[in-house]
């Protein structure tokens, strides 16, 4: 085989064995679907079709290279009716992940064998996209509506034993998937009536609009669940009718904004978690981690790697801080085994790996340390002191923290070149996004070491320079700086947070303070205060809550009180009361501000301080900026990212927001040159 032509066929006795080997994941491209084509001729010659794909994996969905240009033929709704029509029935033999455009084929087919850990789905809408070579239409006929509901509609994936149950799979093959394909056929099966041609049950107007209702909540301004659903009733009309409705639907939301943002999304992730600042270099092994301080966040990057199988040391100050410190990692295991994530086996595998102590010398021989202390110079200085002490020369060193130079963190250190910073997002072992700070003394190796190591933790790694905050951090910063800006001169926090929820963020800034603790900004604040410029705005409105106790949920109060019977935020007429009168204070005339004035001043700060980070090159692009936004501050993954949001609505009109921003406020914004020569 070969790319030009990645499908074979071969003839055994009354079986064509028809494969395809398309690597890395068999996608659907133009020469595949070709190579199907021709094979589905060749296979009218014998009795029984077998279709299967060399590799890790069946065909893992179609090739999204593609979609930015008008569709090739043969076009892979033709090439999937004709594996349903072929005078030869298929049998498609499928192991690893069978999704997308590789799900449609498999249900076209006469009969479908998987081994017992394929996974299965229709993940078209994480892209904005319905199915588009009948998905939507024939799994229903397949499984149940409420069952395709569930995987079309949220593009989660389904397991060999879970498809088997609902009627997916004829069989789950304990051994060999070619041998169970033999013994299947050898039994001279009854070829079942076409999955197009199966009757779906028309349900009634109240299951769709609870369908529809449940969606639109969790989809929190997303279109795709809900194009998902509604192609998904078309399964209720004659399958010649609803198959080109959401074949025309597909195309269609090919040039939508909200697709495109999601297919940037996807490839800018595979593009920042291989930075070319790492090169070809080979990155060391790491087996066994060392991690300072046992608290929430030292407790979470446990976590995360014990589950990808390393040996974990962590280290703290007392016998009660170790004892408190175990429990906040057994705990974290014990979650995982509740919710399925792992068996007995792995939960004991993962206890077996787990040190928790207070001797130092229980790291040597670790391959790599993580200080996960209090933000600190002193103290993280200390630490890394320790460590030396005990940790091979060579042993990799990385600082978790938030805001410090590492630089400054590492002064001393013998051999910086090992050095970086790793920061963590809490919770640790949840959160996906990892920063990896480079030091102008990191090595090449020590980065790629780094970057694999995220890999490993199935986190995606982002590369930063050094700046107070680095990407993330930074940017949050600017977002809090200008929503305070707006409180003072006459929004609420309600009114602020309600705005970027209907945004699309999962929560607004106050409600994120509250949730994360308002605590370690308002020491960063303080931090700060010698070096703030004498010309930036400083709103106070933040520390006064804070000098007043309310440090957000933990304390029962914040910006929002919290009852104690759940985490609810309820709007508190003493915050309301202390808003307005500091504006009074300030002599400040407050005035409305609409959601879309609101959305537009706070996106735009964002975009802004995201085009300054990469103008210092303290980002390697804007898809480093997008990612770290998407997945460590909660920005839509649906809107693409603040940087590519601000291409797809035009810059021009971002930046007339950031004047008005900087006009809000003189003296307290530096505008990009991205924005500043926008006309």
């Amino acid at each position: 085989m070969t790319a030009e032509n990645p499908v074979s066929v071969r003839q055994e006795g009354d079986i064509a064995w028809v494969t395809i080997d398309s690597p890395p994941v068999n996608a659907t491209s133009t020469p595949v679907r070709a190579g199907l084509a021709r094979a589905i001729d060749q296979a009218q010659r014998a009795r029984y079709a077998v279709l299967q794909c060399a590799g890790k994996t069946f065909v893992a969905g179609g090739d999204m290279t593609e979609f930015d240009r008008p569709a090739e033929q043969p076009l892979l709704p033709d090439v999937v009716q004709a594996i349903e029509d072929s005078k030869t029935p298929f049998l498609a033999l499928m192991h690893g992940t069978v999704l997308g455009g590789g799900f449609e084929i498999a249900m076209a087919c006469a009969w479908r064998i998987a081994t017992p850990d394929a996974r299965f789905g229709l993940p078209e809408v994480n892209v904005g996209l319905v199915p588009g070579a009948g998905g939507s239409q024939r799994l229903p006929r397949l499984i149940g509506m409420a069952a395709a509901i569930d995987l079309a509609c949220s593009g989660k994936m389904l397991g060999a034993a879970e498809l088997l149950a609902l009627g997916g799979l004829d069989e789950v093959a304990k051994g060999d998937l070619q041998s169970a394909a033999r013994a299947f056929l050898a039994a001279q099966p009854e070829r079942p009536m076409a999955v197009s041609q199966r009757k779906t049950p028309v349900s009634d107007p109240d299951f769709w609009e609870n369908a529809a209702s449940r969606l639109a909540a969790r989809a929190k301004g997303q279109k795709a669940p809900l194009h998902n659903l509604e192609a998904l009733k078309w399964a209720q009309l004659p399958f010649r009718e609803g198959q080109p409705k959401e074949r025309e639907l597909h195309l269609a939301l090919r040039q939508s904004s909200e697709s495109r943002a999601l297919r940037h999304v996807f490839f800018a992730e595979r593009a920042v978690a291989r930075p070319a600042a790492i090169g070809n270099t080979t990155a060391r092994d790491i087996s066994h981690v060392a991690i300072v301080g046992g608290g929430l966040m030292g407790a979470g990057i446990a976590g995360a790697c014990l589950a990808a199988g390393l040996r974990v040391t962590v280290l703290e100050t007392s016998e009660e801080a170790a004892q408190a410190g175990r429990e906040r990692v057994v705990n974290i295991i014990d979650g995982a085994l509740s919710r399925g994530k792992i068996d007995e086996a792995g939960h004991g595998a993962q206890l077996a790996q787990l040190n928790v102590t207070t001797d130092y010398d229980a790291a040597a021989g670790a391959d790599l340390a993580v200080e996960a202390v209090f933000e600190d110079l002193g103290v993280k200085r200390e630490v890394f002191a320790k460590l030396a002490a005990v940790l091979g020369k060579d042993a990799i060193l990385a600082t978790n923290t938030s805001y410090l130079d590492p630089e400054k963190i590492f002064e001393g250190v013998e051999n910086p070149d090992r050095c970086l910073g790793l920061h963590f997002f809490s919770p640790a072992h949840v959160m996906r996004l990892l920063e990896i700070v480079r030091t102008p003394a990191t090595s090449p190796q020590t980065l790629a070491t780094g970057f694999a190591l995220a890999r490993k933790l199935r986190k995606i790694g982002v590369l930063a320079g050094i700046c107070d905050g680095f990407i993330g951090n930074r940017m949050l910063s600017a977002y809090r700086r200008q929503a305070d800006y707006l409180l003072a001169d006459g929004a609420l926090p309600h009114e602020v947070d309600a705005a970027m929820r209907a945004f699309g963020m999962p929560m607004g800034p106050y409600e994120l303070q509250d949730l994360t603790g308002l605590q370690i900004a308002w020491a960063n604040r303080k931090r700060q205060a010698g070096t703030r410029p004498g010309s930036e705005r400083y709103v106070t409105i933040a520390d006064q809550l804070c000098e007043m106790g309310r440090l957000g949920q933990r304390a029962g109060r914040g910006w929002y009180r919290y009852e104690k019977a759940n985490r609810k935020p309820v709007r508190d007429p003493e915050i309301e009361a202390l808003v307005k009168g500091y504006s009074a204070e300030q002599g400040i005339e407050r005035r409305a501000f609409s959601d879309d004035e609101i959305q537009a001043r706070l996106v735009a700060v964002l975009v802004n301080e995201g085009a300054r980070i990469v103008e210092e090159g303290i980002a390697a692009g804007p898809d480093d900026v997008d990612i770290v936004q998407v997945h460590g501050y909660g920005f839509p993954r649906w809107r693409g990212g603040p940087m590519h949001y601000g291409e797809s609505v035009g810059l021009a009109e971002i930046a007339r927001s950031m004047r008005q921003v900087a006009d809000q406020s003189p003296g307290s914004w530096q505008i990009s040159r991205l924005l500043d020569r926008q006309d």
